[in-house]
This record gives structure tokens, C-alpha cells and sequence, in this order.
């Protein structure tokens, strides 16, 4: 009898949606797996220059991310985009592939939020860098076996330097603009 009590619990807990599911519909500690595999054409390392920068993308899929929203605690499968930003002569203005960061961190994380399309489009938010700056929306979508479009629109943050220390780096590195090709490398 305990071992049948064990097991409903167990289930209970490791209910798995879809990934189109919204988190309306599903219950505290749920999962929400890629399980028609749609994130996977978006993987890979993608490149693009912009103003003479030099946009390198590492974007990755991480099964069963974990996310706190208060009273919501879920897994999803997402995907993570990491990037090196260089000017142009080469030199780094930002690294999020190689930076470490603490778990509970979402400063410098862009994570998907939505796929759809049949895997072809995908939405994307990424939380900012020092005091939030930069936080926004990022659309891709597929156009090619090798190509994406990206679409970065920051959301207005005013900060000022009670919130935010002035010798903190607030520049958004990212480029802020619609339809720009990354090329699978």
C-alpha cells in the first residue's frame, strides 16, 4: 500500500505537458517538454555583424530549466542563447558564453519562452545586464536549415543612481533592430 501511495505521489508531481502549453494550464512542479522536439532547428552557432560589431549566437537546448514565478514553480524545456560581442578590431564587448554566473542568476540569460510555427518561430526574453537594462523580447525565426532572422525590441527601463550605480556598464550590446540574418556556422 505505501508503495502504490509513493508512486501516485511521484506522478503527481512529474506531470508533463506539451511545450505549447500555457502555464495557466498546468499544475505547481509540472513539465513542459519539447516532446515534438521543435526547439532542435534552432540549435547551433550562428553569426551576424552590426554597426561593425561582430554577433556571435551559441544557442542551446536545456531540458527541464527550472523556473520560480512565486506561487508557479515549472521545468521546460527551453532554449538558452549565450553570445560574444566583438567590435571591430576584435576586441570583446561582451561575453555571456563564457561568463559564470550563480543558478538562481537570470541577469545576461535569454531563455525561449514560446515556439511556434511547427518550430520555426520562437519568442524569447532576455532579462538584461547591470540593474535590468535591456531587458525585452527577442523573436527568431527559422529561414533556413541555416539561417535565422532575430528581432531584439528592449523594453524602457529609466533607472537612476540610487537604483543603479553609475560605474556599473549599462550598454545594451545587443543588437536592437528587426530582421537581422544569423548564418549557422
Amino acid at each position: 500500500m505505501l508503495l502504490i501511495v509513493g508512486n501516485l505521489i511521484s506522478c503527481n508531481a512529474q506531470q508533463i505537458y506539451p511545450l505549447l502549453t500555457s502555464l495557466d494550464n498546468v499544475p505547481n512542479m509540472s513539465h513542459i517538454k519539447d516532446t515534438n522536439n521543435e526547439l532542435q532547428s534552432f540549435v547551433g552557432t550562428y553569426f551576424s555583424t552590426y554597426n561593425g560589431n561582430q554577433i556571435t549566437l551559441y544557442i542551446s537546448k536545456e531540458n527541464d530549466k527550472f523556473f520560480d514565478y512565486g506561487s508557479q514553480k515549472v521545468y521546460i524545456d527551453v532554449l538558452s542563447v549565450k553570445y560574444i560581442i566583438k567590435n571591430s578590431s576584435g576586441t570583446v564587448l561582451q561575453d555571456t558564453k563564457n561568463m559564470l554566473l550563480p543558478a538562481d542568476d537570470l541577469k545576461h540569460t535569454i531563455y525561449s519562452i514560446w515556439v511556434t510555427d511547427n518550430g520555426n518561430k520562437a519568442e524569447l526574453i532576455y532579462n538584461g545586464t547591470n540593474c535590468n537594462i535591456g531587458f525585452g523580447g527577442i523573436k527568431l525565426i527559422k529561414i533556413s536549415s541555416t539561417q535565422i532572422s532575430w528581432e531584439y525590441r528592449p523594453n524602457d527601463i529609466v533607472t537612476t543612481a540610487e537604483k543603479c550605480p553609475p560605474n556599473l556598464d549599462t550598454t545594451i550590446y545587443l543588437p536592437e533592430t528587426k530582421d537581422l540574418i544569423f548564418t549557422k556556422q
